[in-house]
């Protein structure tokens, strides 16, 4: 079955980075967009990032256009979110999602890694 499994997350500092992991597997990998979202406390659930199934285009949010950087690599099955310059707003729970085929409809989820930014 699919399965998504992010890491990565922790403590950071305001203007600090991160770098998240989401490890793939049951399913093809390369054939699928994937996206990165997020959830902060007391929030909504908030899209932020995806990518599609090569790698050729990505998409970011207004909120995290600039200071974060979607990538995959299809040989390792795993999809990254670079985060730059991180503001106590990016605190949150991020998940990465598989996107059904050829569709911005996700339909797999990962379990999350939180991400706190604080001094």
């Amino acid at each position: 079955q699919v399965q998504l499994v992010e890491s990565g997350g922790g403590l950071a500092q305001p203007g600090g980075s991160l770098r998240l992991s989401c490890a793939a597997s049951g399913f093809t990998f390369s054939i699928y967009a994937m996206s990165w979202a997020r959830q902060a406390p007391g929030k909504g659930l908030e899209g932020g990032s995806a990518i599609r199934n090569d790698g050729s285009d990505t998409f970011y949010a207004d909120t995290v256009k600039g200071r974060f950087t979607v990538s995959r690599d299809n040989a390792k099955n795993t999809v990254y979110l670079q985060m730059n310059s991180l503001d106590p707003e990016d605190t949150a729970l991020y998940y990465c999602a598989k996107h059904r085929q050829d569709s911005d409809a996700l339909d797999a989820w990962g379990q999350g890694t939180l991400v706190t930014v604080s001094s």
